[in-house]
């Protein structure tokens, strides 16, 4: 039909901590979401999936963006910005960029991660 029903999940070190809204019928999303999660000391990559709900069957994955520990430590001040979409599965052709903001903020016990899942197209 031309257009998704996207949602995206954020997961670190492939675990999934917190999902979006979905935005119906749209090949660019808003969501404006913002989200601030504990951090183990040890992780390693934060991974962004967008998703496109599938009522009928499995939901597809649009494409992915992972950041690493040591790409998060190079951005002191958070990083903000359009990131573009990887594919999960080789065999899919994956277009397509998410914005977001990501800072990894200290803690008393543990450091935080602020994320904010701005859009995609």
């Amino acid at each position: 039909t031309g257009s998704s029903d996207p949602y995206c999940i954020v997961k670190i070190d492939n675990e999934p901590i917190v999902r979006t809204a979905t935005v119906w019928k749209t090949l660019s999303p808003f969501w404006g979401e913002e989200y601030e999660v504990r951090l183990q000391p040890s992780f390693h990559c934060v991974s962004f999936y967008v998703m496109d709900e599938d009522a009928l069957s499995r939901d597809d994955v649009i494409g992915k963006v992972s950041i690493t520990r040591d790409a998060l430590a190079e951005h002191p001040k958070g990083f903000s910005g359009w990131l573009s979409l990887s594919e999960v599965d080789p065999d899919e052709e994956v277009q397509g960029e998410i914005h977001l903001r990501v800072e990894v903020l200290p803690g008393e016990a543990a450091p935080r991660l602020c994320c904010t899942v701005l859009e995609a197209r």
